[in-house]
């Protein structure tokens, strides 16, 4: 009976020892997104899934919350994809991937970051068309997608993104007419350059994806 009572008590303790991804869901979106990437020059050795939260790892800033504001990861020689794991991210204030060998789509599930101020993902082969979920970031101030291979027209919906102030999509192959509501009546040509654009929009005359 001894033996027993001692094995019943022994177990519980040898299972909290053993290793397991954290319970912290933002920990666990960014494991999931070290999972797709590739590494060579170990930037993410110190993000390890055991960790009550992400807050010591390296290349992430937290909040006096312990809430993940910032992943700043840009010039790090990653390359992969993102997933939609990023969405988890709720409390997200800089997006900071410029600069890499990351390809793929931008996922949708960006458009869940609703406290999101700079979003940075130019000089990488992002390709597929800028998600229209993006409009629904109405604390965004900085949109950097330019130097990738972005295809299809710039979404109209981004228009009512009354904050932005930078937004840059040239060097990609965008096509369709350049929006002119909103902020978009202040950006600069040069924000548009090197694409298939047929410049700015010409309302009620031809549509705004008008040569996609």
């Amino acid at each position: 009976m001894a033996s027993l009572s001692l094995f019943t008590v022994l177990v519980p303790f040898l299972l909290c020892l053993t290793p397991t991804l954290s319970t912290n869901s933002e920990g666990n979106a960014l494991h999931a997104l070290r999972s797709r990437l590739s590494d060579p020059t170990n930037v993410l050795q110190s993000w390890d899934p055991t960790l009550v939260n992400p807050c010591t790892w390296f290349h992430i800033t937290c909040d006096s919350n312990n809430h993940v504001i910032r992943l700043d990861l840009g010039n790090s020689n990653i390359s992969g994809t993102l997933g939609s794991e990023l969405g988890e991210l709720k409390h997200l204030q800089y997006l900071e991937l410029y600069r890499n060998d990351i390809g793929g789509k931008i996922p949708e599930e960006l458009g869940n970051l609703k406290n999101l101020v700079s979003m940075d993902l130019y000089d990488n082969k992002f390709a597929g068309e800028i998600p229209k979920s993006l409009a629904k970031l109405k604390s965004l101030r900085f949109l950097r997608l330019n130097n990738n291979k972005l295809t299809g027209s710039i979404p109209r919906e981004l228009a009512s993104l009354s904050n932005l102030k930078v937004f840059d999509v040239s060097s990609n192959n965008l096509c369709g007419t350049i929006p002119v509501d909103g902020p978009f009546a202040t950006f600069p040509m040069a924000s548009f350059e090197n694409n298939r654009l047929n410049g700015p929009e010409l309302k009620g005359l031809v549509p705004y994806d008008f040569g996609c």
